[in-house]
Protein backbone atom coordinates (compact mmCIF):
# COMPACT_ATOMS: atom_id res chain seq x y z
CA UNK A 1 0.00 0.00 0.00
CA UNK A 2 1.16 3.73 -0.36
CA UNK A 3 1.67 6.15 2.41
CA UNK A 4 -1.73 7.88 0.51
CA UNK A 5 -4.05 4.69 0.86
CA UNK A 6 -2.55 3.86 4.60
CA UNK A 7 -3.13 7.30 5.66
CA UNK A 8 -6.72 7.79 4.31
CA UNK A 9 -7.15 3.72 5.90
CA UNK A 10 -6.31 5.17 9.40
CA UNK A 11 -8.60 8.27 8.83
CA UNK A 12 -11.05 5.91 7.75
CA UNK A 13 -11.16 3.10 9.88
CA UNK A 14 -11.75 4.65 13.29
CA UNK A 15 -14.55 6.82 11.55
CA UNK A 16 -16.32 3.09 10.59
CA UNK A 17 -15.33 2.08 14.12
CA UNK A 18 -17.42 5.12 15.43
CA UNK A 19 -20.48 4.59 13.21
CA UNK A 20 -21.12 1.17 14.18
CA UNK A 21 -20.37 1.93 17.74
CA UNK A 22 -23.02 4.79 16.98
CA UNK A 23 -25.38 2.35 15.30
CA UNK A 24 -25.44 -0.24 17.83
CA UNK A 25 -26.43 2.21 20.74
CA UNK A 26 -29.02 3.68 18.77
CA UNK A 27 -30.28 -0.08 18.44
CA UNK A 28 -30.67 -0.29 22.08
CA UNK A 29 -32.10 2.99 22.72
CA UNK A 30 -35.56 3.55 23.03
CA UNK A 31 -38.01 4.21 19.91
CA UNK A 32 -40.80 6.22 21.20
CA UNK A 33 -40.50 10.21 21.88
CA UNK A 34 -41.68 9.34 25.61
CA UNK A 35 -39.41 6.87 26.90
CA UNK A 36 -36.94 8.85 25.37
CA UNK A 37 -37.51 12.02 26.95
CA UNK A 38 -37.36 10.09 30.10
CA UNK A 39 -33.93 8.91 29.52
CA UNK A 40 -32.87 12.58 28.39
CA UNK A 41 -33.76 13.78 31.66
CA UNK A 42 -33.33 11.08 34.55
CA UNK A 43 -29.97 9.77 32.90
CA UNK A 44 -28.10 13.25 33.30
CA UNK A 45 -29.55 13.73 36.85
CA UNK A 46 -29.04 10.26 37.96
CA UNK A 47 -25.54 10.40 36.78
CA UNK A 48 -24.77 13.77 38.51
CA UNK A 49 -26.58 12.98 41.81
CA UNK A 50 -24.48 9.54 42.06
CA UNK A 51 -21.18 11.68 41.13
CA UNK A 52 -22.10 14.42 43.79
CA UNK A 53 -23.14 11.77 46.74
CA UNK A 54 -19.85 9.62 45.87
CA UNK A 55 -17.75 12.67 46.14
CA UNK A 56 -18.87 14.40 48.98
CA UNK A 57 -20.37 12.15 50.51
CA UNK A 58 -17.90 9.03 50.58
CA UNK A 59 -15.48 12.38 51.63
CA UNK A 60 -17.45 12.60 54.76
CA UNK A 61 -17.60 9.15 55.69
CA UNK A 62 -13.88 8.73 54.95
CA UNK A 63 -13.25 11.36 57.18
CA UNK A 64 -15.60 9.36 60.27
CA UNK A 65 -13.47 6.40 59.35
CA UNK A 66 -10.46 8.06 60.14
CA UNK A 67 -11.27 9.43 63.07
CA UNK A 68 -13.05 6.12 64.19
CA UNK A 69 -10.09 4.63 63.36
CA UNK A 70 -7.83 6.58 65.45
CA UNK A 71 -10.07 6.04 68.79
CA UNK A 72 -9.59 2.45 67.92
CA UNK A 73 -5.54 2.73 67.49
CA UNK A 74 -5.62 4.69 70.80
CA UNK A 75 -6.98 2.72 72.81
CA UNK A 76 -4.56 -0.51 71.65
CA UNK A 77 -2.14 1.89 72.45
CA UNK A 78 -3.44 2.32 75.79
CA UNK A 79 -3.93 -1.47 76.18
CA UNK A 80 0.10 -2.03 75.68
CA UNK A 81 0.97 0.47 77.86
CA UNK A 82 -1.69 -1.23 80.69
CA UNK A 83 0.39 -4.94 79.46
CA UNK A 84 4.09 -3.03 80.41
CA UNK A 85 2.57 -1.78 83.15
CA UNK A 86 1.54 -4.95 84.73
CA UNK A 87 3.84 -8.00 82.64
CA UNK A 88 3.99 -9.73 85.95
CA UNK A 89 -0.03 -10.55 85.92
CA UNK A 90 -0.32 -13.97 84.81
CA UNK A 91 -3.79 -13.80 83.84
CA UNK A 92 -3.64 -10.24 82.13
CA UNK A 93 -7.08 -9.99 84.68
CA UNK A 94 -5.99 -6.02 84.63
CA UNK A 95 -5.47 -5.67 80.94
CA UNK A 96 -8.67 -7.69 79.79
CA UNK A 97 -11.08 -5.62 82.25
CA UNK A 98 -9.69 -2.48 80.78
CA UNK A 99 -10.31 -3.86 77.21
CA UNK A 100 -13.63 -4.61 78.37
CA UNK A 101 -14.69 -0.92 79.61
CA UNK A 102 -13.13 -0.17 76.23
CA UNK A 103 -15.09 -2.20 74.49
CA UNK A 104 -12.66 -4.63 73.31
CA UNK A 105 -11.75 -8.77 73.27
CA UNK A 106 -8.31 -8.65 74.40
CA UNK A 107 -6.12 -11.66 74.28
CA UNK A 108 -2.25 -12.11 74.66
CA UNK A 109 -0.51 -15.00 73.00
CA UNK A 110 2.84 -16.39 72.64
CA UNK A 111 5.49 -14.73 71.06
CA UNK A 112 4.70 -16.70 67.64
CA UNK A 113 5.74 -14.94 64.18
CA UNK A 114 2.86 -12.84 62.62
CA UNK A 115 0.56 -14.27 60.61
CA UNK A 116 1.21 -13.50 56.63
CA UNK A 117 -0.17 -10.12 55.31
CA UNK A 118 -3.43 -10.67 53.76
CA UNK A 119 -4.09 -8.96 50.30
CA UNK A 120 -5.43 -5.76 50.48
CA UNK A 121 -9.27 -5.05 49.90
CA UNK A 122 -9.63 -2.75 46.89
CA UNK A 123 -12.55 -0.49 48.34
CA UNK A 124 -12.02 -0.49 51.64
CA UNK A 125 -11.55 3.05 53.69
CA UNK A 126 -10.76 0.93 56.47
CA UNK A 127 -8.26 -1.20 55.84
CA UNK A 128 -6.05 2.04 54.99
CA UNK A 129 -7.08 4.27 57.71
CA UNK A 130 -6.07 1.68 60.22
CA UNK A 131 -3.03 0.38 58.54
CA UNK A 132 -1.90 4.17 59.06
CA UNK A 133 -2.92 4.71 62.34
CA UNK A 134 -1.25 1.82 63.51
CA UNK A 135 2.06 2.82 62.14
CA UNK A 136 2.07 6.41 63.15
CA UNK A 137 0.98 5.44 66.78
CA UNK A 138 2.25 2.27 67.57
CA UNK A 139 5.19 2.22 65.65
CA UNK A 140 5.83 -1.62 66.00
CA UNK A 141 5.28 -4.51 63.62
CA UNK A 142 1.27 -5.72 63.23
CA UNK A 143 -1.28 -7.55 61.66
CA UNK A 144 -4.93 -6.88 60.80
CA UNK A 145 -7.25 -8.90 59.29
CA UNK A 146 -10.51 -6.13 58.45
CA UNK A 147 -12.34 -8.89 55.96
CA UNK A 148 -12.39 -12.65 57.75
CA UNK A 149 -14.94 -12.01 60.49
CA UNK A 150 -17.61 -9.58 58.80
CA UNK A 151 -18.80 -7.60 62.19
CA UNK A 152 -15.25 -7.35 63.51
CA UNK A 153 -11.69 -6.02 62.78
CA UNK A 154 -9.22 -8.00 63.95
CA UNK A 155 -5.49 -6.58 65.47
CA UNK A 156 -2.36 -8.21 66.67
CA UNK A 157 0.60 -6.01 67.49
CA UNK A 158 3.71 -8.03 68.71
CA UNK A 159 5.35 -7.05 71.49
CA UNK A 160 8.43 -7.85 73.37
CA UNK A 161 7.84 -11.30 74.86
CA UNK A 162 4.22 -11.59 73.30
CA UNK A 163 1.68 -10.83 70.69
CA UNK A 164 -1.35 -8.38 72.16
CA UNK A 165 -4.65 -10.03 70.02
CA UNK A 166 -7.52 -7.04 70.04
CA UNK A 167 -11.06 -7.75 68.78
CA UNK A 168 -13.09 -4.52 67.53
CA UNK A 169 -15.95 -4.42 66.53
CA UNK A 170 -16.45 -2.88 63.11
CA UNK A 171 -18.93 -0.12 63.65
CA UNK A 172 -16.66 1.11 66.27
CA UNK A 173 -13.58 1.67 63.61
CA UNK A 174 -15.74 2.15 60.32
CA UNK A 175 -18.50 4.54 59.27
CA UNK A 176 -20.58 2.01 56.91
CA UNK A 177 -22.20 4.41 53.84
CA UNK A 178 -23.85 1.56 51.87
CA UNK A 179 -27.31 1.59 53.50
CA UNK A 180 -27.45 4.94 53.42
CA UNK A 181 -25.99 5.56 50.20
CA UNK A 182 -27.87 3.11 48.38
CA UNK A 183 -31.38 4.71 50.11
CA UNK A 184 -30.44 7.80 49.07
CA UNK A 185 -29.98 6.81 45.41
CA UNK A 186 -33.11 4.69 45.03
CA UNK A 187 -35.18 7.40 47.01
CA UNK A 188 -34.10 10.45 45.39
CA UNK A 189 -34.23 8.71 41.73
CA UNK A 190 -38.04 7.38 42.62
CA UNK A 191 -38.89 10.77 43.55
CA UNK A 192 -37.43 12.31 39.97
CA UNK A 193 -38.63 9.61 37.90
CA UNK A 194 -42.33 10.26 39.14
CA UNK A 195 -42.01 14.32 38.58
CA UNK A 196 -40.68 13.38 35.33
CA UNK A 197 -43.45 10.36 34.29
CA UNK A 198 -46.16 13.39 35.73
CA UNK A 199 -44.18 15.99 33.25
CA UNK A 200 -44.04 14.32 30.10
CA UNK A 201 -47.09 13.02 30.31
CA UNK A 202 -48.84 16.18 30.00
CA UNK A 203 -46.01 17.35 27.19
CA UNK A 204 -46.34 14.18 25.19
CA UNK A 205 -50.00 13.95 25.30
CA UNK A 206 -50.57 16.80 22.74
CA UNK A 207 -48.09 15.10 20.19
CA UNK A 208 -50.14 12.15 20.49
CA UNK A 209 -53.51 13.86 19.96
CA UNK A 210 -52.04 15.77 17.04
CA UNK A 211 -50.50 12.82 15.26
CA UNK A 212 -54.06 11.15 15.51
CA UNK A 213 -56.26 13.91 14.34
CA UNK A 214 -53.92 13.43 10.93
CA UNK A 215 -54.11 9.62 10.87
CA UNK A 216 -58.22 9.80 11.28
CA UNK A 217 -57.57 12.80 8.62
CA UNK A 218 -56.14 10.89 6.17
CA UNK A 219 -58.54 8.39 6.15
CA UNK A 220 -60.66 10.54 5.68
CA UNK A 221 -62.46 10.94 8.84
CA UNK A 222 -63.84 13.58 10.80
CA UNK A 223 -62.22 14.56 14.02
CA UNK A 224 -62.57 17.21 16.66
CA UNK A 225 -58.70 18.52 17.25
CA UNK A 226 -57.82 21.69 19.32
CA UNK A 227 -54.21 22.52 19.54
CA UNK A 228 -52.71 22.61 23.18
CA UNK A 229 -49.46 21.75 24.89
CA UNK A 230 -46.15 23.94 24.47
CA UNK A 231 -45.76 26.78 22.27
CA UNK A 232 -44.10 24.48 19.67
CA UNK A 233 -46.69 21.77 19.46
CA UNK A 234 -49.75 24.23 19.53
CA UNK A 235 -47.89 25.63 16.38
CA UNK A 236 -47.45 22.68 15.04
CA UNK A 237 -51.53 22.24 15.54
CA UNK A 238 -52.48 25.29 14.03
CA UNK A 239 -50.72 24.13 11.13
CA UNK A 240 -52.07 21.57 10.66
CA UNK A 241 -55.40 22.82 11.53
CA UNK A 242 -54.78 25.63 8.61
CA UNK A 243 -53.28 22.84 6.41
CA UNK A 244 -56.67 20.78 6.61
CA UNK A 245 -58.88 23.72 5.96
CA UNK A 246 -57.41 24.53 2.73
CA UNK A 247 -57.42 21.19 1.99
CA UNK A 248 -61.08 21.18 2.12
CA UNK A 249 -61.31 24.42 0.92
CA UNK A 250 -59.93 23.29 -2.30
CA UNK A 251 -61.94 19.83 -2.01
CA UNK A 252 -65.41 22.12 -1.88
CA UNK A 253 -63.91 24.15 -5.24
CA UNK A 254 -63.29 21.09 -6.82
CA UNK A 255 -66.38 19.50 -6.24
CA UNK A 256 -68.72 22.68 -7.01
CA UNK A 257 -66.13 22.80 -10.12
CA UNK A 258 -66.95 19.72 -11.23
CA UNK A 259 -70.43 19.63 -10.82
CA UNK A 260 -70.80 22.62 -13.11
CA UNK A 261 -69.00 20.79 -16.15
CA UNK A 262 -70.57 17.94 -15.63
CA UNK A 263 -74.19 19.43 -15.72
CA UNK A 264 -73.05 21.00 -18.77
CA UNK A 265 -71.80 18.42 -20.44
CA UNK A 266 -74.81 15.79 -19.48
CA UNK A 267 -77.11 18.59 -21.42
CA UNK A 268 -75.26 18.65 -24.18
CA UNK A 269 -75.49 14.52 -24.52
CA UNK A 270 -78.66 14.63 -23.57
CA UNK A 271 -79.44 17.01 -26.78
CA UNK A 272 -77.24 14.73 -29.16
CA UNK A 273 -79.64 12.01 -28.02
CA UNK A 274 -82.73 13.88 -28.87
CA UNK A 275 -81.29 14.76 -32.31
CA UNK A 276 -80.03 11.31 -33.02
CA UNK A 277 -84.05 10.49 -31.81
CA UNK A 278 -85.51 12.76 -34.53
CA UNK A 279 -83.27 11.31 -37.19
CA UNK A 280 -84.65 8.63 -39.37
CA UNK A 281 -82.93 5.05 -38.66
CA UNK A 282 -79.92 3.65 -40.44
CA UNK A 283 -76.54 2.65 -39.71
CA UNK A 284 -75.04 5.92 -39.59
CA UNK A 285 -77.97 6.66 -36.90
CA UNK A 286 -76.66 3.77 -35.29
CA UNK A 287 -72.93 4.28 -35.10
CA UNK A 288 -73.19 8.26 -33.68
CA UNK A 289 -75.72 6.28 -31.50
CA UNK A 290 -72.90 4.58 -29.99
CA UNK A 291 -70.28 6.76 -30.33
CA UNK A 292 -72.54 8.81 -27.96
CA UNK A 293 -73.04 6.52 -25.55
CA UNK A 294 -69.16 5.97 -25.21
CA UNK A 295 -68.42 9.63 -24.90
CA UNK A 296 -71.13 9.14 -21.73
CA UNK A 297 -69.12 6.21 -20.08
CA UNK A 298 -66.26 8.09 -20.52
CA UNK A 299 -67.33 11.09 -18.93
CA UNK A 300 -68.69 9.78 -16.19
CA UNK A 301 -65.29 7.68 -15.71
CA UNK A 302 -63.29 10.66 -15.69
CA UNK A 303 -65.89 12.53 -13.14
CA UNK A 304 -65.15 10.08 -11.02
CA UNK A 305 -61.83 9.95 -11.00
CA UNK A 306 -61.40 13.49 -10.74
CA UNK A 307 -64.17 13.74 -7.60
CA UNK A 308 -62.84 10.98 -5.86
CA UNK A 309 -64.66 10.24 -2.62
CA UNK A 310 -67.17 13.20 -3.14
CA UNK A 311 -67.35 14.43 0.26
CA UNK A 312 -69.35 10.66 1.56
CA UNK A 313 -68.93 10.62 5.59
CA UNK A 314 -66.76 7.00 6.73
CA UNK A 315 -69.56 4.79 8.51
CA UNK A 316 -69.09 1.32 9.61
CA UNK A 317 -69.41 -0.94 6.88
CA UNK A 318 -70.05 -4.57 6.81
CA UNK A 319 -67.58 -6.22 4.32
CA UNK A 320 -69.16 -9.54 4.07
CA UNK A 321 -72.58 -7.87 2.58
CA UNK A 322 -70.81 -5.52 0.05
CA UNK A 323 -68.75 -8.40 -1.38
CA UNK A 324 -71.40 -10.81 -1.44
CA UNK A 325 -73.11 -8.07 -3.77
CA UNK A 326 -69.95 -8.43 -6.02
CA UNK A 327 -70.10 -11.65 -6.27
CA UNK A 328 -74.09 -12.30 -6.76
CA UNK A 329 -73.57 -9.32 -9.92
CA UNK A 330 -70.62 -11.09 -11.51
CA UNK A 331 -72.85 -14.34 -11.35
CA UNK A 332 -75.72 -12.52 -13.06
CA UNK A 333 -73.07 -11.85 -15.89
CA UNK A 334 -72.08 -15.50 -15.99
CA UNK A 335 -68.88 -15.45 -14.57
CA UNK A 336 -67.64 -18.17 -11.75
CA UNK A 337 -66.80 -16.13 -8.25
CA UNK A 338 -65.91 -17.59 -5.06
CA UNK A 339 -65.66 -15.62 -1.55
CA UNK A 340 -64.07 -16.66 1.37
CA UNK A 341 -64.29 -14.44 4.27
CA UNK A 342 -62.35 -14.72 7.47
CA UNK A 343 -61.59 -12.45 10.66
CA UNK A 344 -63.18 -9.41 11.43
CA UNK A 345 -66.13 -8.10 8.79
CA UNK A 346 -66.70 -4.25 10.18
CA UNK A 347 -64.36 -1.29 8.74
CA UNK A 348 -65.15 2.67 9.12
CA UNK A 349 -64.87 3.21 5.16
CA UNK A 350 -66.97 5.35 2.87
CA UNK A 351 -69.47 2.56 1.98
CA UNK A 352 -70.10 3.80 -1.89
CA UNK A 353 -66.58 4.65 -2.44
CA UNK A 354 -64.79 1.55 -1.29
CA UNK A 355 -67.94 -0.40 -3.01
CA UNK A 356 -66.14 1.43 -6.57
CA UNK A 357 -62.65 0.67 -5.57
CA UNK A 358 -63.24 -3.21 -5.18
CA UNK A 359 -66.07 -2.96 -8.24
CA UNK A 360 -63.28 -1.76 -10.17
CA UNK A 361 -61.08 -4.20 -9.09
CA UNK A 362 -64.08 -7.45 -9.91
CA UNK A 363 -64.56 -5.77 -13.07
CA UNK A 364 -61.05 -5.55 -14.77
CA UNK A 365 -60.95 -9.15 -13.47
CA UNK A 366 -64.05 -9.84 -15.24
CA UNK A 367 -62.90 -8.19 -18.20
CA UNK A 368 -59.55 -10.57 -18.92
CA UNK A 369 -60.42 -13.79 -17.01
CA UNK A 370 -63.23 -16.33 -16.72
CA UNK A 371 -62.89 -17.22 -13.07
CA UNK A 372 -63.09 -14.78 -10.01
CA UNK A 373 -62.16 -15.40 -6.45
CA UNK A 374 -62.35 -13.07 -3.30
CA UNK A 375 -60.93 -13.64 -0.43
CA UNK A 376 -61.09 -10.78 2.76
CA UNK A 377 -59.31 -11.34 6.00
CA UNK A 378 -59.46 -9.06 8.90
CA UNK A 379 -57.65 -8.29 12.17
CA UNK A 380 -57.49 -6.08 14.82
CA UNK A 381 -55.77 -3.23 12.10
CA UNK A 382 -56.10 -4.10 8.99
CA UNK A 383 -58.89 -5.56 6.50
CA UNK A 384 -56.94 -7.10 3.80
CA UNK A 385 -58.67 -8.38 0.50
CA UNK A 386 -57.01 -10.06 -2.03
CA UNK A 387 -59.49 -10.99 -6.15
CA UNK A 388 -57.74 -12.89 -8.24
CA UNK A 389 -58.50 -13.98 -11.71
CA UNK A 390 -57.37 -16.63 -14.17
CA UNK A 391 -56.07 -14.33 -17.18
CA UNK A 392 -53.77 -13.12 -19.11
CA UNK A 393 -51.45 -10.94 -15.77
CA UNK A 394 -49.48 -8.14 -15.90
CA UNK A 395 -45.95 -8.72 -16.19
CA UNK A 396 -44.02 -7.78 -12.80
CA UNK A 397 -42.02 -4.22 -14.21
CA UNK A 398 -45.13 -3.14 -15.66
CA UNK A 399 -47.61 -3.87 -12.00
CA UNK A 400 -46.78 -0.18 -11.55
CA UNK A 401 -47.61 1.90 -14.62
CA UNK A 402 -50.78 0.29 -14.85
CA UNK A 403 -52.24 2.61 -11.94
CA UNK A 404 -51.25 5.45 -14.05
CA UNK A 405 -54.21 7.67 -15.41
CA UNK A 406 -54.45 6.40 -18.96
CA UNK A 407 -51.87 4.07 -18.96
CA UNK A 408 -52.32 0.98 -22.01
CA UNK A 409 -50.21 -1.92 -22.39
CA UNK A 410 -49.83 -3.28 -26.12
CA UNK A 411 -51.12 -6.67 -24.76
CA UNK A 412 -51.86 -6.23 -21.31
CA UNK A 413 -55.28 -6.12 -19.48
CA UNK A 414 -54.96 -2.09 -19.06
CA UNK A 415 -56.31 -1.89 -22.94
CA UNK A 416 -59.46 -1.99 -21.76
CA UNK A 417 -61.23 -2.14 -25.02
CA UNK A 418 -63.96 0.63 -24.74
CA UNK A 419 -62.84 1.75 -21.45
CA UNK A 420 -61.07 4.62 -20.08
CA UNK A 421 -58.17 3.07 -18.67
CA UNK A 422 -59.37 4.68 -15.28
CA UNK A 423 -60.27 1.64 -13.11
CA UNK A 424 -57.13 1.00 -11.21
CA UNK A 425 -56.66 4.77 -10.50
CA UNK A 426 -59.81 5.15 -9.50
CA UNK A 427 -59.15 2.20 -7.06
CA UNK A 428 -55.92 2.84 -5.55
CA UNK A 429 -56.88 6.39 -4.99
CA UNK A 430 -60.16 5.54 -3.10
CA UNK A 431 -57.90 2.71 -1.57
CA UNK A 432 -54.89 5.56 0.03
CA UNK A 433 -58.18 8.31 0.99
CA UNK A 434 -58.55 5.23 3.31
CA UNK A 435 -55.08 5.30 4.63
CA UNK A 436 -54.23 2.15 2.79
CA UNK A 437 -53.02 0.79 -0.67
CA UNK A 438 -53.77 -1.52 -3.54
CA UNK A 439 -50.53 -4.20 -4.80
CA UNK A 440 -50.78 -6.25 -7.75
CA UNK A 441 -48.92 -9.64 -7.64
CA UNK A 442 -49.20 -12.81 -9.36
CA UNK A 443 -52.61 -14.98 -8.49
CA UNK A 444 -52.79 -18.45 -7.25
CA UNK A 445 -55.03 -19.07 -10.05
CA UNK A 446 -52.74 -17.93 -12.84
CA UNK A 447 -53.52 -14.55 -13.59
CA UNK A 448 -53.24 -11.40 -11.42
CA UNK A 449 -54.21 -10.86 -7.78
CA UNK A 450 -55.09 -7.28 -6.78
CA UNK A 451 -54.72 -6.76 -3.05
CA UNK A 452 -56.62 -4.07 -1.36
CA UNK A 453 -55.29 -3.49 2.47
CA UNK A 454 -57.34 -0.60 4.76
CA UNK A 455 -56.96 0.26 8.43
CA UNK A 456 -59.99 -0.81 10.39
Amino acid sequence: MTTRAILLDSIHRPRAAWRDLTRAIGGLMPKGLYARSLLIVILPMVLLQSVIAYTFMERHWQLMTVRLSTGVVQDVAALIQVYQTFPDDPRHSQLRRIGAELGLSVDVLPADPLPTALPKPFFSILDGALSREIAQKIHRPFWIDTVGRSNFVEIRVKLDHAVLRVLARRNAAYASNSEIFLVWMVGASLILLGVSIAFLRNQIRPILQLAGAAEAFGKGRETEFRPRGAREVRQAGYAFVEMKRRIERAMEQRTAMLNGVSHDLRTILTRFKLSLALLDGGLEQEAMQRDVEEMQRMLEAYLAFARGDGGEIPAPTDIRALLDELKTEAERQGYVADVDISGETMVTVRPDAFKRCLANLVCNAQRYGERIAIEAAGDQRFLTIHVDDDGPGVPPEAREDVFRPFFRLDEARNQDEGGTGLGLAIARDIARSHGGDIQLATSPLGGLRASVRVPV
